[in-house]
């Protein structure tokens, strides 16, 4: 088969992570040519055609990019690679809006005949008003996801079973012959510090770290709305002088870090396919913090087992005062929906407030910073606060004290490597290519039911909607 990939770039980064897999996997069955807007800052595994015109794109500055213009660069760019052309053309994100005009490109290419493969790693509607197209997505091509959740979304969208397809992405494993475990005196949370990933419930969980073991985070984030949170936690972190390390893989091999840690953690409160739930084990790590169900039931289903990790948080609502929370959650819910044209009723307002604050608790993970600095000062101070938090959670107070350690890690990381390696992801993505070619679809997205199911004040968090303020 001939494959060619589109991708608005090919910088370091978990798309082109991905990219690069589903290349290296199917390289000896299918001939690959990627097509990005903006060209590996690395050796890449394939050939490449720098497209400009595919890059990010917000039509305000710069060069003018007529989309019929880009899309016969493509176009041309496929027949010269192929005298026939190419056989599926596998698009990546291209619900996002990073290039205002994808959307109209993708549809020149389907006039030219051009079968389309749109592969979802990410949502606009879920958080991300700034990248959201107004205008419809395409229709009659099939898409992919890479987990249940958006799997059963879309089919409530309107999307058919037999247009619609689950690639789970594969793994690449720790190399355990390589492992120099060093003094293990600190707790490691692997990630790029964006908002979603909860940074201040981290900083909660590093109070319950045993021998007051550091909490180190690797990386710092690169959007301005998350560097300006991610400041602020540093200087909270400063001011009480907390055991926290940040931006440690910019002075250290990531490898290393991973390695010589105690444990790692998570307090991620959304993801997309969710990595940090698999690569730990791999490493002969175990995985504390936060579960998410909506992403974790595809691991469970494969054996691995997460049942020692939390779902909630829960927080005395009076520590942070219950009519600050109820505006703060009415103004922020109301305010998402005006990003995206999406009307939402008082009622289910304070339906939802009523539910988040059951018992008068609420989840630490629903908070937004300001929130949740107030709920650490006060056990920071106050023995009698701490002694309240454990009664509301008592799984925290013994953070890395698991009897079957051992046997959890190997049995994990049995299931990780049996489930998500390579020859499985190559046969997933024969198979879906298989299907794209031979079963044309005729299929719609009905955007105010993907943007009701996202929206939805149910799944709302004041950390992943409300606007930063220091």
């Amino acid at each position: 088969m001939k494959i060619a990939y589109i991708h608005y770039h090919l910088k370091t980064g978990g798309v082109t992570t991905v990219l690069r897999h589903q290349i290296k996997a199917v390289k000896n069955s299918c001939e690959p040519l990627v097509i990005t807007g903006s060209p590996p800052e690395s050796p890449f595994p394939a050939d490449f055609v720098h497209i400009p015109g595919l890059g990010y794109y917000d039509g305000l500055s710069g060069k003018v990019f007529e989309p019929e213009n880009v899309a016969e660069a493509i176009t041309a760019a496929i027949f010269s690679r192929w005298k026939d052309g190419c056989d599926i053309l596998h698009v990546h994100n291209p619900t996002l809006a990073k290039n205002i005009n994808f959307l109209k490109i993708l549809k020149e290419l389907q006039k030219r005949k051009i079968k389309l493969f749109l592969q979802i790693h990410d949502f606009a509607e879920d958080g991300r008003p700034s990248a959201y197209f107004h205008e419809e997505y395409l229709s009659d091509c099939h898409y992919g996801v890479i987990n249940s959740r958006d799997y059963n979304i879309l089919l409530k969208t309107g999307l058919k079973k037999e247009g619609l397809h689950k690639i789970f992405n594969t793994i690449k494993p720790f190399d355990l012959k390589q492992k120099n475990p060093g003094s293990k005196e600190y707790v490691l949370y692997p990630i790029r510090a964006i908002r979603r990933k909860n940074i201040g419930e981290a900083i909660l969980l590093s109070r319950f770290f045993s021998n007051n073991a550091d909490l180190v985070i690797t990386q710092p984030p690169n959007s301005p709305a998350d560097i300006i949170s991610y400041k602020g936690w540093k200087k909270y972190v400063k001011e009480k002088n907390l055991n926290v390390e940040f931006e440690a893989g910019l002075k250290r091999d990531f490898k290393e870090l991973v390695y010589s840690a105690k444990f790692l953690i998570t307090t991620s409160i959304t993801e997309g396919f969710g990595f940090s739930f698999l690569e730990p084990w791999t490493a002969d790590k175990i995985l504390y913090g936060r579960k998410l169900d909506d992403i974790c039931c595809d691991f469970e289903q494969k054996g691995i087992k997460l049942d020692h990790l939390y779902t909630k948080l829960l927080v005395p609502v009076k520590w942070i005062g219950k009519e600050n929370l109820y505006e703060k959650l009415k103004s922020s819910i109301l305010k998402a929906g005006s990003l995206f044209n999406y009307s939402l009723t008082r009622k289910n307002i304070d339906r939802f407030y009523l539910a988040v604050t059951k018992n008068s608790n609420i989840d630490f993970g629903l908070l937004d910073e300001a929130f949740q600095k107030q709920v650490l000062s006060r056990i920071l101070s106050s023995k009698k606060d701490m002694d309240s938090l454990i009664m509301l959670n008592p799984y925290i107070s013994h953070l890395g004290d698991l009897p079957n350690k051992d046997e959890l890690i190997q049995k994990n990381r049995r299931a990780v490597l049996d489930n998500y390696n390579e020859k499985i992801y190559k046969q997933t993505l024969l198979k879906i290519y298989s299907r794209v070619i031979k079963k044309p679809v005729c299929q719609s997205i009905d955007k105010n039911i993907l943007l009701s199911e996202f929206l939805n004040p149910d799944n709302f968090s004041l950390l992943k909607w409300a606007d930063y303020v220091e």
